[in-house]
């Protein structure tokens, strides 16, 4: 079996008809003729961290495609390929990508190595549970990625796995995460700045989807709720009365929703409510195309963080001040 950096229930194999698809479909990853450790990824924020770090010196490889709801993913058969050619796959975990972590079981090589990330720097006494994640279902809130500060705990874990895999560049990839960090502690402490132009008592959040319960519990900020349940349907009626008159209790300005997924209850909750609609956040679909200087994880906290501070009644001047441009190139294939 690869090696898994976490210890999690094994999946049962997925059988030969997978292994099947494996060997007959393509797969961009397939470079024999590269001598470039590979690296498959899951969500395009972590794609993105890794490349980060990477460079040009590992290829990496994105499964899930942005804009796709990461939480019910189902990857494809052809996906096993990659995952079977993969030296290290990295997931976020915490319940996040099980249908990928299960074809990675049954197709990663045995010096292959599986690494949940959010499950090796969350403490489970610090899982968050909620309205979109809660606690009978068994799976925790999964987006550490939102806060800069797992962030660069992410980015430090891709450091160690891809020294452990190239250990003549370990010096390559140490300047790059100190690179990246950096960026990530001056977002970190413009947020705090610039939430302090936020009139007092609205740093208050109400989401699509909750996908800021860590950014809030550490910048001190409410989850007041998500329009999104459990089960990724539309709430019922009984439950989006309760939400309104919880915005109208709160005093909450701005309601965020997604333009990944825009949501008809949200805004209709928002006029009902007589509050500010913004539907432009995004969970991890990052802003503009591959290749783009913003299409990044600095780009896309940059651009909520900026959005969420301004919706409250803030100025998110200091933020958008931030230039999100690393040195390092990011050579990363993100699916579409």
């Amino acid at each position: 079996m690869p090696r898994r950096l976490v210890l999690t229930a094994t999946a049962a194999a997925l059988g030969a008809t997978l292994l099947l698809g494996a060997c007959s479909s393509d797969s961009s990853s397939a470079d024999a003729d590269d001598p470039r450790p590979l690296v498959a990824t899951t969500v395009s924020p972590i794609t993105s961290i890794a490349s980060a770090i990477g460079g040009d010196r590992i290829r990496i490889e994105g499964i899930v495609p942005e804009g796709t709801n990461s939480h019910t993913f189902e990857p494809e058969p052809r996906t096993a390929e990659l995952l079977s050619s993969a030296d290290l796959v990295l997931v976020n975990g915490l319940k996040l990508e099980d249908p990928t972590i299960e074809l990675a079981d049954a197709n990663m090589s045995e010096d292959a190595k599986l690494v949940e990330i959010g499950t090796v720097v969350l403490p489970e006494s610090d899982y968050l549970y909620d309205f979109s994640f809660p606690e009978e279902e068994g799976k925790p809130n999964p987006h550490l990625w939102t806060d800069p500060t797992y962030a660069v705990r992410y980015a430090e874990v891709i450091r160690d796995e891809f020294i452990a895999l190239d250990p003549d560049s370990a010096d390559y990839y140490n300047a790059n995460f100190e690179a990246f960090r950096a960026k990530a502690d001056e977002l970190a402490a413009a947020v705090r700045v610039d939430q302090q132009t936020v009139p007092e008592g609205n740093l208050k959040l109400v989401t699509y989807h909750d996908a800021y319960a860590y950014f809030a519990k550490n910048f001190g900020w409410q989850v007041v709720g998500a329009v999104q349940p459990e089960d990724f349907a539309d709430p019922a009626p009984a439950e989006v009365a309760e939400l309104i008159e919880q915005i109208k209790a709160e005093g909450v300005p701005t309601i965020f929703g997604s333009e990944v997924f825009p949501s008809s209850v949200l805004e209709e909750i928002g006029s009902a409510a007589g509050v500010r609609y913004e539907e432009s956040l995004r969970d991890d679909d990052l802003p503009g195309a591959p290749g783009d200087s913003d299409h990044s994880w600095l780009g896309l906290m940059k651009y909520n963080f900026a959005t969420m501070i301004r919706g409250l009644g803030g100025d998110p001047s200091t933020i958008e001040s931030i230039s999100v441009d690393l040195e390092v190139p990011d050579t990363a294939t993100y699916p579409q």
